[in-house]
């Protein structure tokens, strides 16, 4: 992940016992959050892990107004701005475990170089979302969105394939169902991969001119920008290895 861009990084974590530990909602936050609070707070610099014994919007109702970086009962999002081995570092990642992560490098070209600008972009409980690529019609869908009572945290035009998605989520669709409707409304060149707490799903545009490979084995599936980042993975040469697709939508349930 560290050649690509490097203005900012970030990872999310389904799973992590210390971040997210069964039977607690996790939040991260970026930046402050109020000195009394009823919960465990993990300070890990600009990014705050917040976890406690309740629901998740239990939770949320103690953090008014805090920038949050994502949320859910098995979701850790951690993100920055810098290079990928340095905010690794901060964030402890080596000591990370889980069922499931997703890294994402950005190299920025449709906003400001800033924390909230950074990926994953999580703002359904539990899911995620990284894109390479450009929307050309943000603009147009955040303002249909904002019509209905989306609230956005960033310029970002990832943010709007984000809201897009977890708000087709809230609304009864399944994950294939929300990136077919994507698909149908967005223009620009994208991969991307949307994550939740059960499954992960990756769709290339028409023209798939971002790169993706995946590679399936018996036991793990992994998707990345290059071939390279996969072959340290156990058991890669017994792994099925592909590019997906122009348009169709891949879904790997847990």
């Amino acid at each position: 992940m560290s050649e690509r861009g490097a203005d900012s990084a970030g990872v999310a974590i389904y799973g992590d016992p210390v971040w997210s530990p069964p039977g607690h909602a996790t939040v991260t936050v970026l930046g402050s959050i109020p000195e009394e609070i009823n919960a465990t707070v993990i300070d890990l610099g600009d990014i705050k892990v917040v976890h406690a014994p309740m629901s998740v919007e239990d939770l949320l109702a103690q953090l008014p107004g805090a920038l949050i970086a994502g949320f859910g009962e098995q979701l850790t999002v951690l993100k920055g701005v810098g290079h990928p081995r340095d905010l690794a570092t901060t964030f402890g990642l080596a000591q990370a475990q889980g069922w499931q992560g997703v890294g994402h490098t950005r190299m920025a070209t449709e906003s400001a170089v800033t924390p909230s600008g950074a990926h994953p972009y999580a703002v359904g409980p539990d899911q995620c979302l990284v894109h390479n690529g450009s929307f050309a019609n943000h603009a147009t869908i955040r303002r249909h969105l904002k019509a209905r009572g989306v609230v956005f945290d960033s310029e970002n035009d990832t943010e709007v394939g984000a809201r897009f998605v977890a708000r087709a989520l809230a609304d009864g669709q399944d994950v294939e169902s929300a990136l077919k409707s994507l698909c149908a409304e967005f223009d620009g060149f994208y991969t991307l991969l949307v994550s939740n707490r059960d499954s992960f799903a990756v769709v290339r545009d028409a023209i798939a001119c971002k790169p993706a490979v995946i590679a399936e084995h018996d036991d793990w599936v992994a998707m990345a920008s290059e071939y390279r980042a996969l072959v340290g993975l156990p058991g890669i040469d017994q792994a099925r290895i592909f590019e997906p697709e122009p348009e169709r939508i891949y879904v790997w349930t847990r």
